[in-house]
């Protein structure tokens, strides 16, 4: 989103690029994509928005416009001419004054058009640490704004800096706030509210810490009291705990200490020695804690703490709660971090980590460089806070309905993954290194060509250069676009508009895919690798994305490039090691399968029981001919279709994709809801079912929260409205993918299998398999997906085996 009320901004609007018009005088927030804007400004394209503001002119920002054309005259000049130049090339067909004015004021109107054009290509060097926005000393701050007398600042002041905490508290976290704190009932605070100065102390001691706290936090640093501890600890029902470490990179990391709690205000800290040796022995007398089967071990962000833990052969047991993917359930669309949420339901503002050693950098100390004292009361307010999360939340899972979702489902797979990130998948260097100079003679050769074409040699990478060859020299289009620098745009966007006028356009292009290519995955994914197992080791999300997908990062091979032959290439660097094969196993089309089980599409689920392409079945029903005289055009049309429905695609963005006009893609989607009518119906009732219950469903239930359902902004309800369709549909195929997952790690170990579960992409699943369990697992792997849940819509699996990814895709 670009956050601004500027109109200039509507001409960068793209699919994936909206306006958040934030609300002033009265009036409510607005969301402005492509339909929204082509609505307001009655243009074709948002690019035009920069012919309007060129042609009738902007007072604000002093650009002068045509003489005596307003705003309704423009949008006739563009609907009639569609930009400033060919309104110019065309005064002939202009009639009076009016031609008279616009003629006199045409060379203002191009220069107009170039004040209103904002520059997308300007480089910017932008230092990310530099601009974190801190929170200030207030107690300090509140010292110098008392002397100087800034009172009302210094409150405003205040709530900037906890408003946002505030405002994204739904209602069940409010009230989830009301727990006390060291004897006083915990504040919620009123953003807009006028506190009078006898409420000033209660204002400002709202968010409790550890200094005016009652607790209890000790270390535990010798042998015998470790053993009473852990005796204490497998009384226990129910115990929270927490790793610190020195790396949040597991392979790296060494554990400095734990903590433990499981009582509010009370929590132990063990330090572990940094001899190795040393911290086994420590960690072995903890073992029959972790171990056990009957303690429920509850903490924040389990995942991490579950693969430390494993790298000092520790394997946690029992019933397991992750404090952070209990909120995630509650809340999809929130923060999730342990100290965000101890201010919000807490009012308990924890110790931050920097406090203690610094901020990242080469001068950030590690734990174990403060003293024990300080350590322990971190580490232990840790587990503590934990601990009162766990009370705040685990009930809310019980009242919304989402406890089988967490304990089922989400917490199974939490160790799954744990077991995946730590597994990692090799990667043939020596493939990478070949794929890397095949690149760089390719990109030669490019070059080459691009300079015969052009005749003459030049920088490639200089856009200054290049535009001066393809503006200057070739004149492919003498109303090119200059930077404020003078340079030609030679953007992507640019280049694709002139392909089809010179055949070094293709060339140019296919360069920079190359040159991409070559520079963010072929020479950039070899640094990924761990040197203890020379393997990779992405991280999966449980908690990132709102619709329950899981999401990969460090590296994301989730982004690894498929659309064309040579991006599919770099998944030929994923290989099996020695005696062993590649499994992939992919859903075919498993939204589209959802969406006709959801809505008991009968034409839908037909095409699917008799095993037809559903594509081509569509695009039979669309263009009314029999299926077997579909031809390709035609299927790539109602494929575009069959997907842009779960999304919510509209005609604009159809006619965009199928080269279709507004009218012709308008007809294409009535078309569709008269061959598919369940299908509206569907959608129609998930909207209702929104705007009544506030949130919508999976199939195992769970919620996407919706709160502008019912804005009276129909830009704002319009968004949430299309999310009321698509979350369900999107969240049922995460849910069935994570069924999967956990049947087959269980069938996995009960068979005693050496196959490993490496990755999940989307709807697809890497396995390594040795090849001597090949059939077997192929078998397993199919029927363990295609069964997850049960549906009238068969769900199908494409199961292929290779010695690396690009073979078994």
């Amino acid at each position: 989103f670009m956050v601004t009320p500027d109109k200039d901004f509507a001409q960068l609007v793209t699919e994936n690029i909206k306006i958040y018009k934030p609300a002033s005088k009265g009036g409510g927030v607005e969301i402005l994509g492509i339909p929204e804007v082509l609505e307001k400004y009655e243009i074709q394209d948002p690019k035009q928005v920069i012919d309007f503001l060129g042609i009738m002119g902007d007072a604000v920002d002093n650009i002068p416009g045509l003489e005596g054309v307003g705003e309704k005259t423009a949008k006739k000049f563009l609907q009639e001419f569609g930009s400033m130049e060919t309104l110019l090339a065309n005064t002939d067909k202009l009639t009076g004054k009016l031609r008279e004015k616009v003629e006199n004021s045409a060379e203002r109107g191009l220069l107009s058009k170039k004040l209103a054009t904002i520059l997308t290509d300007v480089p910017v060097e932008f230092e990310h640490e530099k601009y974190h926005l801190e929170k200030p000393d207030f107690p300090k701050l509140k010292e110098i704004f008392d002397e100087i007398e800034f009172k009302r600042l210094y409150e405003n002041l205040y709530r900037i800096f906890h408003s946002e905490a505030e405002s994204q508290a739904s209602e069940t976290e409010k009230a989830a706030t009301k727990t006390k704190n060291a004897g006083q009932e915990a504040v919620q605070l009123d953003l807009f509210a006028n506190y009078e100065d006898s409420q000033e102390a209660s204002l400002f001691s709202s968010y409790a810490g550890i200094e005016n706290t009652d607790h209890l936090y000790q270390f535990i640093d010798n042998e015998k009291a470790q053993r009473i501890l852990v005796q204490n600890l497998l009384g226990q029902k129910a115990v929270c705990f927490d790793t610190e470490t020195t790396s949040l990179n597991e392979f790296e990391a060494e554990l400095i200490g734990m903590s433990f709690s499981y009582r509010k205000g009370l929590a132990y800290y063990v330090p572990i020695p940094e001899n190795r040796e040393e911290a086994l022995a420590v960690l072995d007398i903890f073992k029959p804690f972790f171990e056990s089967e009957e303690i429920l071990k509850k903490a924040h962000n389990f995942k991490f703490d579950y693969k430390i833990l494993a790298q000092y052969n520790v394997e946690i047991r029992g019933t397991l709660f992750d404090t952070m993917i209990a909120h995630y359930l509650l809340n999809p669309d929130g923060r999730h971090g342990m100290d965000y949420l101890s201010e919000i339901y807490l009012k308990y503002q924890p110790i931050s980590i920097e406090s203690l050693i610094g901020k990242k950098g080469k001068n950030q100390k590690t734990l174990r460089e403060v003293s024990l004292e300080t350590q322990t009361n971190y580490a232990a307010e840790d587990a503590d806070v934990t601990f009162q999360l766990y009370e705040v939340f685990s009930p809310q899972l019980k009242k919304e309905n989402l406890e089988e979702l967490f304990h089922k489902v989400e917490m199974p797979l939490m160790k799954i993954l744990a077991k995946m990130e730590l597994t990692g998948i090799s990667l043939d260097t020596n493939w990478l290194s070949r794929e890397s100079v095949d690149l760089e003679n390719d990109l030669r050769e490019l070059e080459q060509k691009i300079f015969e074409l052009s005749g003459e040699e030049f920088n490639m990478n200089s856009p200054k250069q290049l535009g001066e060859i393809l503006f200057e020299k070739l004149k492919l289009d003498p109303k090119a676009k200059k930077t404020k620098t003078g340079q030609y745009s030679t953007s992507e966007e640019v280049l694709q508009k002139l392909a089809y006028k010179h055949e070094i356009i293709q060339h140019i292009l296919k360069y920079r895919t190359y040159q991409k290519l070559k520079s963010t995955y072929v020479d950039a994914l070899p640094s990924e690798i761990e040197p203890k197992d020379n393997r990779v080791h992405t991280t999966f999300s449980q908690t990132t994305a709102a619709t329950g997908r899981l999401s990969s990062l460090n590296p994301n091979l989730q982004n690894i490039p498929i659309r064309t032959a040579r991006g599919q290439q770099i998944r030929g660097a994923f290989v099996a090691e020695e005696g062993k094969k590649i499994i992939s196993a992919d859903y075919s089309q498993i939204e589209l399968r959802l969406i006709a089980e959801l809505s008991g599409e009968d034409n839908m689920i037909k095409a699917f029981q008799n095993g037809e392409d559903i594509h081509a079945s569509t695009a039979s029903k669309l263009f009314k001919i029999p299926l077997e005289q579909v031809d390709k055009t035609q299927r790539s049309q109602a494929k575009t279709v069959n997907f842009g429905i779960i999304y919510g695609q509209g005609a604009f963005a159809l006619a965009e994709q199928t080269g279709l006009s507004r009218t012709e893609a308008k007809q294409m989607i009535d078309s569709y809801y008269e061959n598919y009518p369940k299908l509206k119906i569907f959608m129609t009732e998930q909207v209702e079912k929104a705007r009544k219950n506030g949130f919508v469903e999976t199939i195992l239930g769970r919620k996407r929260h919706l709160k502008d359902i019912n804005s009276n902004n129909f830009v704002v309800r319009g968004h949430a409205e299309r999310n009321a369709v698509n979350a369900p549909i999107q969240g049922s195929a995460a849910d069935v993918i994570k069924i999967a997952m956990i049947d087959i790690d269980k069938a996995l170990s009960e068979g005693g299998f050496k196959t490993k579960m490496l990755l999940q992409v989307h709807d697809e699943l890497l396995f390594e398999v040795p090849e001597e369990e090949i059939e077997p697992i192929k078998v397993l792997i199919k029927e363990k997906m295609e069964s997850a849940v049960k549906t009238k819509v068969p769900l199908i699996v494409e199961v292929g085996v290779g010695n690396n990814w690009l073979e078994a895709h």
